[in-house]
């Protein structure tokens, strides 16, 4: 798998090492917000069966693409990627998640968007994407929406947050409507973000 470079952030190829942060990141608030809803501790063991479906994938049954997302200061602050890629209809289910509070709200989660998803269209040539959130992730909505996907469907009351039923939302988008990443990198001023906070990006 290579390497995806980008202005915020770079995708980088899972590794071992990076199980120790996905304890860290699935045992804080940051799981609720990736996984939708109320969730409880999970165990080392546990993750590590994950990584080892996902790393014998086909075997399974499963087929997805996933990345480590290592901010431009070298920290790897949480994961990004492709889950069920169907090569028949071209499409796959989108999934990104910032383990690291600090740096949420910066544009690196935008960043990271907006490679996979130039991945999926420009690489795997994939023709559809799409992803979910709930209702109370304003943050999330906004960084969909800012790229392109556009709100498909509702479900009420699909899941819980501190014991109370929130909304689903399901976005989707087209390759024919991706404008393309560079003409979203200018629109969404990315490049100036990454500067103010890391100095010139090459």
């Amino acid at each position: 798998m290579t390497m995806l470079k980008g202005l915020l952030v770079d995708l980088v190829p899972m590794n071992a090492a990076y199980e120790d942060k996905m304890v860290q990141y699935w045992n804080n608030e940051s799981r609720q917000w990736a996984f939708m809803g109320d969730w409880g501790p999970i165990s080392r063991a546990s993750i590590k069966r994950i990584v080892e479906h996902r790393r014998e994938g086909a075997a399974h049954g499963y087929t997805g693409v996933h990345f480590m997302m290592r901010a431009r200061d070298g920290n790897t602050i949480g994961s990004t990627g492709l889950n069920w890629v169907n090569q028949w209809s071209r499409t796959a289910s989108l999934g990104s998640w910032i383990g690291e509070p600090a740096y949420w709200s910066g544009g690196h989660g935008t960043d990271a968007l907006l490679l996979l998803m130039e991945y999926a269209f420009d690489w795997l040539d994939l023709r559809r994407l799409d992803l979910g959130t709930m209702g109370p992730n304003v943050r999330a909505q906004q960084n969909v929406e800012h790229c392109g996907f556009r709100l498909e469907a509702r479900r009420r009351g699909a899941t819980f947050v501190d014991g109370q039923p929130v909304d689903v939302l399901e976005y989707g988008i087209l390759r024919e409507e991706w404008p393309g990443r560079a003409a979203l990198v200018e629109q969404l001023n990315l490049r100036q973000r990454a500067e103010t906070r890391y100095g010139k990006v090459e």
